[in-house]
């Protein structure tokens, strides 16, 4: 198996429902940006639609970090449409739902489940030069935390603009961050 972490972004175009709208998106998209892929198992289901609205309710925060977020699921963008005009929960979502029927995307990022026809629950990071900083993988019933995610997000752009230093564990932007050298081997 291939290490999903540095690995680029691999060529897409799929359809997506936001904000009302049936929209394409495509790799070419993501360049120069951060972005999240979220894949989610399927749409009018139970954990899923915890999991995206916890992401909606962060969505002005990911933005303002200038981070786009995209839900994926092997759903078509006819039932993410469905989804949204049927619950209350999903309406509050103005992140692009990306479709993914072919289970194409689900495969390339590697959390597709072959014989049930859906994903696993991945969360991707993407760089704005289309490399994958992030990769987290959850078997269907273990659900995510948004504000985990938004730590996570803010270390990985930190390091970016750092590059001589690291962020350690349970980090928090404006908290000290390492700086890597022989002095510190042993010491910590």
């Amino acid at each position: 198996m291939e290490p999903i972490i540095n690995s680029q972004v691999p060529e897409f175009k799929v359809q997506a429902f936001q904000n009302g709208n049936f929209k394409t998106v495509s790799n070419e998209d993501i360049k120069g940006k951060w972005a999240i892929f979220f894949f989610y198992p399927a749409d009018f289901t139970f954990v899923c639609p915890t999991e995206l609205v916890d992401m909606a309710d962060k969505y002005g925060k990911f933005q303002e970090m200038g981070v786009e977020v995209y839900s994926v699921s092997t759903d078509s963008h006819f039932v993410h449409k469905a989804w949204h005009d049927a619950s209350d929960t999903i309406r509050k979502i103005k992140y692009p739902m990306l479709a993914d029927p072919t289970g194409a995307l689900s495969r390339a990022f590697g959390v597709m489940i072959e014989e049930e026809g859906m994903a696993y629950r991945g969360t991707f990071l993407v760089n704005p030069e289309g490399k994958i900083k992030i990769a987290e993988i959850h078997d269907n019933g273990i659900g995510r935390n948004a504000d985990e995610l938004l730590r996570k997000v803010e270390a990985a752009q930190f390091v970016a603009s750092h590059p001589n230093e690291v962020c350690p564990a349970k980090w928090k932007k404006g908290e000290a961050t390492l700086k890597p050298s022989i002095d510190l081997v042993g010491k910590i």
